[in-house]
């Protein structure tokens, strides 16, 4: 952000959106709420479930997806007009998937 690089600000927000995402509970895997307003739970945080942790694998494959997901809307727009937005999205995949680069080196 302080480089002022909007391609990567942007492709980090949304990959880390992303992975906030993945962390998730399901809402199958939710535990059943009562029908009733007397079998409601009740108080500060009692209908929070604890977020699932993602494995090094799990993380770099949403990230990879991120990116992938970019260079394939960057593809599909061949109009002169979208020249702009296809190499932004360009950038930002390259952004990604120069941070699986480092972490595979790390």
């Amino acid at each position: 952000m302080r480089a002022r690089d909007k391609a990567a600000v942007s492709a980090l927000r949304s990959t880390l959106a992303a992975l906030d995402n993945a962390e998730a509970v399901p809402v199958d895997e939710a535990e059943p709420r009562g029908s009733t307003l007397e079998q409601s739970p009740v108080g500060v945080g009692v209908t929070e479930r604890a977020r699932r942790e993602l494995s090094e694998h799990r993380v770099v494959d949403v990230v990879r997806a991120e990116a992938a997901e970019r260079l394939e809307a960057a593809a599909q727009l061949t109009a002169p007009a979208h020249a702009d937005r296809a190499a932004r999205l360009r950038a930002e995949a390259d952004v990604l998937l120069r941070f699986l680069d480092e972490a595979g080196t790390a």
